[in-house]
């Protein structure tokens, strides 16, 4: 692959290149991959209007309130306190079910606003605050922001880390907020670390993002305990255990959290969505979003309405290229494909991708020969054949042994296989099935 801010080349399996790097025997990790589209500025997408079927929340003088908040912290709030209306259960790009936002472009917000860098909040006003502004992780997981503040009894925070890799490629949109929006990123940081009650907070770049290092760099000068991280380029760096690693040492070991080694994670535009609720006291209502692939005339970075039809961002960039294949939500190596473009956008929804047929095209699977490559690809150190096999047999005792738990799904067996064997995919199976084992387990010992 290329670095960012040339068009990205994406290797084929079968390709006398791809053959002389297995040869060389270097991992997938170790390549510098980037995206189209990291010199476009964010622009809006306005929501189009779009009759409901049921409405849900109250009315008052501010608009709707908080929709859905379960008994568990675990629950996010679903807000909108700037006016306009709550849609129906929509199914969203990949499968999953959300109560969609119908809000009106040209809502004005009459709530009061706290602009500048001073941080008037206290530790458990911040939390409750992004509590209740509905704020999740926005790299892809949406854990809620607040349950993460809240440090488990017997353990503490020791570094307040904000994830700025995006090593996904194609991917740019965490580029053009630190461009764009350096400051109050920055702010947004300051406020996670105050959270947590530290006075330091390391943001981590990669080496190729040059012009958001010089931006946050000089930003960072005006803000004691900031510090920006140089990294190198490598894929999967924004993977959170692979970048505590890399910035503080730490390993995080198998089936434990972050905080088990005193960190605490949180993604560039959650650090945004966090400023704008304790700074501005803005839900969150919206997503910023790469529209890009290699047949797509125009790449762009939007900013979109949470509950915007996938059809009608597409539509306002002209259609579907003749030749798209797939359309991906995430990037290409751990998106999933999406089924049905009448779906809506959701929180953590970062990037919509077209594929061409020879980029989709699945090559035909060959036994697998023993190359081990797919084991020195593995960042976490596991055996994605074994895992593959266990999990199309269905041995999930087994696979629980071998730590199938600990997969992040980053794709980087399956891309080295020189035969083509379907990894990831089995291990997602036994993954979800060893998930659902170990839940039930949990819950008959209860």
């Amino acid at each position: 692959s290329i670095l960012m801010g040339q068009e990205m080349t994406q290797i084929d399996p079968g390709t006398d290149g791809a053959r002389e790097l297995l040869q060389r025997r270097e991992p997938l990790f170790a390549l510098a991959i980037g995206g189209t589209g990291s010199d476009r500025t964010v622009t809006d997408i306005v929501l189009p209007s779009i009759p409901n079927t049921k409405v849900t929340g109250k009315s008052s003088s501010q608009g709707l309130n908080v929709v859905s908040e379960g008994g568990s912290q675990n629950n996010n709030a679903l807000q909108k306190k700037l006016g306009g209306r709550f849609g129906d259960v929509f199914t969203n790009g990949e499968g999953g079910e959300y109560e969609v936002h119908h809000i009106p472009a040209d809502s004005a917000s009459p709530l009061p606003r706290m602009d500048g860098p001073a941080i008037k909040m206290e530790k458990a006003d911040i939390i409750a605050c992004i509590k209740e502004k509905g704020i999740v992780g926005l790299g892809g997981a949406c854990f809620p922001t607040h349950v993460k503040l809240m440090i488990p009894e017997g353990k503490k925070a020791q570094h307040c880390i904000i994830n700025a890799a995006e090593c996904e490629p194609y991917i740019s949109i965490d580029n053009r907020i630190m461009i764009e929006r350096g400051e109050e990123l920055i702010i947004g940081a300051c406020i996670l670390r105050k959270a947590l009650d530290l006075n330091d907070v390391y943001i981590g770049v990669e080496h190729n993002k040059k012009e958001a290092i010089a931006n946050l760099q000089h930003i960072a000068t005006k803000y004691n305990g900031v510090h920006v991280i140089t990294l190198k380029t490598k894929y999967p760096q924004g993977a959170e255990k692979q970048l505590i690693k890399s910035i503080t040492g730490r390993e995080v070991p198998a089936g434990k959290l972050p905080i088990d080694v005193g960190c605490v994670v949180d993604n560039v535009a959650t650090a945004l969505a966090v400023y704008e609720a304790v700074q501005k006291n803005k839900p969150l209502i919206s997503n910023y979003m790469t529209y890009s692939g290699k047949s797509v005339s125009a790449p762009k970075n939007y900013r979109v309405r949470l509950g915007t039809p996938l059809k009608d961002i597409i539509e306002a960039n002209g259609g579907l290229a003749e030749d798209t294949e797939k359309v991906i939500s995430g990037g290409p190596m751990m998106g999933k494909a999406i089924t049905n473009l009448n779906a809506y956008t959701a929180k953590g929804f970062s990037s919509l991708l077209q594929m061409n047929a020879k980029e989709a095209q699945r090559l035909t699977p060959q036994n697998c020969i023993r190359c081990a490559r797919c084991v020195e690809a593995c960042p976490m150190g596991l055996e994605p054949y074994l895992l593959s096999l266990l999990s199309k047999q269905n041995r999930l005792e087994d696979c629980e042994k071998e730590q199938i738990m600990s997969c992040i799904e980053c794709g980087s067996c399956q891309f080295t296989c020189p035969s083509f064997r379907p990894l990831l995919d089995y291990i997602r199976l036994g993954k979800n099935r060893t998930g659902g084992m170990i839940r039930a387990r949990m819950q008959q010992n209860k």
